[in-house]
């Protein structure tokens, strides 16, 4: 039987998962292929390129998707959340930023409000904001976070949110890879998860096929926390957040040593040049510790799949314990 919880019907999807809207990686394409296969798939409008967000939900057709941005990137250009709006996403997912004054236009187009935070306070600013679902990232994520881990910050969040917003429904992310993470996820008082390097290696993803042929080898030891890829990108982050990514030549230089890097403009372009060649000795791919989780590139709709039934399968071997 399918797992039901408050997310799914909230949602109305199948399963209690959700593509994290991953910029330049979660594009149309694989958010309709996560929905068609039962759970939620949401488009990462990232830093809020118009274009590319314009292009990426026709991309995704007429299926059922949401849609991702990085707040303060998206308050810079507040059109681009108006645009996402006119496309009736069934979710708006803001991360990295004071999502409240965005909250009542989100609400008044009929959208699901979701809020990734990192720690107590985000949650209790996603609160008032007034999200319908509060994802608890912790800092096993791939790509931009924070600091606390999974399994103590879910649990915590789980129970700030039943105090303060019952209705409000939490989300698990960070190092989720399979459905044992799915499973883990929902005994830790979450009603889902929210999963994105394993979806990077699959092929719907907008990741190269060098980066995704590098996470299938990958594992967790191979990542780290870092602000260089933003440095060189010209990102100015707020200080709380870094980014997890594989380690690779450009961090064997530069990580440590970011004042020299922001100085360093010849840098830029070198960084430019290996993105179009695919080369990720240079290049960065952000991946999380669930790399060690990830053996193959399959579809997306086979990961939406195998994660439920392994979840289903772990839950019910975990039942037959209690005597």
């Amino acid at each position: 039987m399918p797992l039901r919880t408050r997310l799914t019907e909230r949602l109305g999807i199948k399963h209690p998962i959700l593509l994290a809207p991953m910029g330049s990686i979660a594009g149309g394409r694989l958010a309709a292929a996560v929905s068609e296969a039962g759970g939620l798939g949401m488009i990462g409008g990232g830093y809020g390129d118009p274009d590319w967000v314009a292009r990426e939900f026709a991309a995704a057709g007429n299926h059922r998707v949401g849609c991702g941005f990085i707040t303060w990137s998206m308050a810079r250009n507040p059109r681009v959340l108006d645009q996402a709006l006119e496309r009736a996403p069934a979710a708006l997912m803001l991360s990295f930023g004071d999502p409240r004054p965005f909250a009542a236009r989100i609400r008044a187009a009929g959208c699901v409000l979701i809020c990734q935070v990192q720690t107590r306070d985000h949650a209790l600013a996603a609160i008032d904001a007034g999200a319908a679902v509060i994802v608890a990232q912790g800092t096993e994520a791939g790509g931009h976070g924070a600091s606390r881990s999974t399994l103590p910050l879910v649990p915590a969040i789980v129970d700030l949110v039943a105090r303060r917003a019952p209705d409000a429904i939490v989300v698990a992310a960070g190092g989720i890879a399979d459905g044992r993470g799915l499973a883990a996820a929902l005994m830790l008082g979450a009603d889902g998860v929210l999963v994105g390097t394993r979806f990077y290696a699959c092929a719907e993803s907008l990741g190269h096929r060098n980066a995704k042929a590098r996470l299938v080898a990958a594992g967790a030891e191979e990542t780290l926390r870092t602000s260089t890829f933003d440095i060189v990108r010209g990102y100015d982050w707020p200080e709380n957040f870094t980014g997890r990514a594989l380690r690779n030549d450009f961090t064997a230089r530069w990580h440590g040593n970011e004042p020299a890097l922001a100085g360093a403009a010849a840098e830029t372009s070198r960084y430019r040049a290996a993105v179009e060649a695919g080369d990720f000795a240079t290049a960065c791919i952000f991946a999380g510790e669930a790399a060690d989780l990830i053996g193959d590139i399959p579809a997306a709709g086979e990961i939406v799949t195998r994660m439920a039934a392994e979840a289903e399968a772990a839950l019910a071997a975990g039942a037959r314990r209690i005597a």
